[in-house]
């Protein structure tokens, strides 16, 4: 095992080296996409990609401004054994004649994206168009919050988790089936797959819910590992002096195969070879389910954005320490759903939720940056007068029913601890105001050419992610 573990340490050195060698000459980006449920990873992809080949929606990024990119294609990803990212469908999903949402993601994917360049400053007259290679990696978000049980025991886990299972009505269910058991007597499978299955069900519930701690991932979205007994754990209560074929002992030991063999193999191969980094949050829909699923985002952010090992990706460092995150950018979708006059609220509750991850990133040498967007603009603005009083609006085809509607979904706050105070203490509602949300379905348009699809600051993110390398 020893051997082994050097030999692929050797390897991978091997591996940054080539890398490094390669990016002198044709740099590559590998740009990690991910998010937490429902936040438009897809959509985020798919149109980022959709507004770098045709960029006449692009004025924000200064190379597509500037007429400095010359060329833009798609190529054959550089991993053979990661799914392809299904760009094209997916396009065709987003902008056909009756244009609906792709399905989510559920498992990793890559594209690459080249773009040829001609340099700017001084040496514009010197040197020729260069290429540019961009690796988009999207992974579900489900499998980013796994990263936060690297550090903890099977005991620490329970205990955290039990200890949130007792204030939420969604996980009733489970904390009568696992009161039940005794951790301490000789496992039972089919009470092991029990306690999995209803523990599932209660993740998939609090999903629904808009709550973000839904971990272990792979229970949500267990691909070929579903029934696996990698997957056939559960949360216990403490149990004393367990046996060594105990549910406590055998639940222990499969908690941590899934740490070892799931979740630290996705974070070698995968996480750990990014450059630049996006995380997608639906900020709004966690408002509008109230003070705990804002608090739980804020705390499952600070939590698992540690692993994303910010810094300078400089050539030692890479040879010598593995590659860091270099930029990091925190984007509240679905920035379309409001009236532009309270997009910079909401930028600055992206902001005060990613402070502590965003503060350390920057010690660390990293750049971060947080803004609101809408991969795919849904809605045109308006303005109402309502009971005496003109409402900045949003109007769009509903999801359910088809039909148009105006939208107002309420003020937010200025200040953004408004909301992040009554969440750290506990609160059940809203004090003073009521978030509503709406699903918006995509709006048919018509792409004219050498335009991408309609969006909000997708120009704003691309200049902040790869704009130095263009």
């Amino acid at each position: 095992m020893v051997i082994s573990t050097l030999a692929d340490g050797v390897a991978r050195q091997i591996e940054a080296v080539t890398d490094s060698v390669t990016g002198v000459f044709e740099p590559v980006v590998r740009l990690g996409v991910t998010g937490l449920a429902r936040s438009g990873k897809t959509v985020f992809i798919t149109s980022l990609v959709a507004n770098l080949l045709d960029r006449g929606r692009m004025p924000q990024l200064a190379a597509a401004a500037e007429g400095r990119i010359e060329a833009a294609y798609l190529q054959p990803q550089p991993d053979d054994l990661v799914p392809r990212f299904d760009f094209e469908n997916h396009l065709a999903t987003m902008t056909g004649a009756s244009p609906q949402w792709p399905e989510s993601t559920r498992a990793i994917s890559e594209l690459r994206v080249s773009l040829r360049v001609r340099p700017n400053g001084l040496l514009a007259g010197l040197q020729g168009a260069r290429t540019v290679h961009l690796d988009i990696v999207d992974y579900p978000g489900e499998w980013l919050l796994d990263l936060g049980l690297m550090d903890k025991s099977f005991a620490t886990w329970s205990a955290e988790v039990l200890a949130r299972l007792e204030v939420r009505e969604e996980a009733a269910e489970y904390l009568g089936l696992v009161r039940a058991v005794d951790g301490a007597a000789e496992l039972q499978e089919p009470k092991a797959q029990a306690l999995a299955a209803g523990f599932t069900e209660y993740l998939q519930a609090a999903r629904a819910a808009g709550y973000s701690d839904c971990t272990p991932g792979r229970f949500l979205l267990p691909g070929d590992l579903a029934g696996s007994p990698v997957l056939t754990f559960a949360p216990l209560l403490p149990a004393d002096k367990s046996a060594r074929r105990s549910m406590w002992r055998v639940f222990e030991k499969r908690f941590e195969a899934y740490k070892a063999q799931v979740v630290k193999p996705f974070f070698r191969d995968h996480f750990a070879r990014i450059d630049r980094q996006v995380v997608l949050v639906d900020v709004l829909g966690a408002i509008h389910a109230g003070p705990a699923a804002v608090e739980d985002m804020r705390g499952g952010l600070a939590d698992t954005l540690a692993a994303f090992r910010p810094g300078r990706n400089a050539f030692l460092t890479r040879l010598l320490m593995g590659k860091r995150v270099e930029k990091i950018l925190f984007a509240a979708t679905k920035a379309d759903h409001l009236h532009h006059s309270q997009h910079p609220q909401l930028t600055n509750i992206m902001q005060a939720l990613t402070r502590e991850a965003a503060d350390r990133a920057q010690f660390a040498g990293a750049k971060s940056d947080a803004l609101s967007l809408a991969a795919l603009r849904t809605t045109v603005e308006e303005s109402i007068m309502h009971e005496g009083r003109k409402l900045d609006c949003v109007r769009g085809q509903l999801l359910d029913g088809g039909r148009q509607a105006a939208f107002y979904p309420g003020d937010l706050p200025q200040d953004p601890s408004t909301l992040l105070s009554p969440a750290k203490s506990g609160e059940t509602a809203w004090l003073d105001q009521d978030y509503q949300v709406m699903k918006f379905a995509p709006a048919a348009n018509t792409l004219r050419p050498g335009e991408g699809p309609p969006h909000i600051r997708m120009d704003r993110a691309a200049q902040f992610l790869i704009g130095d390398v263009l």
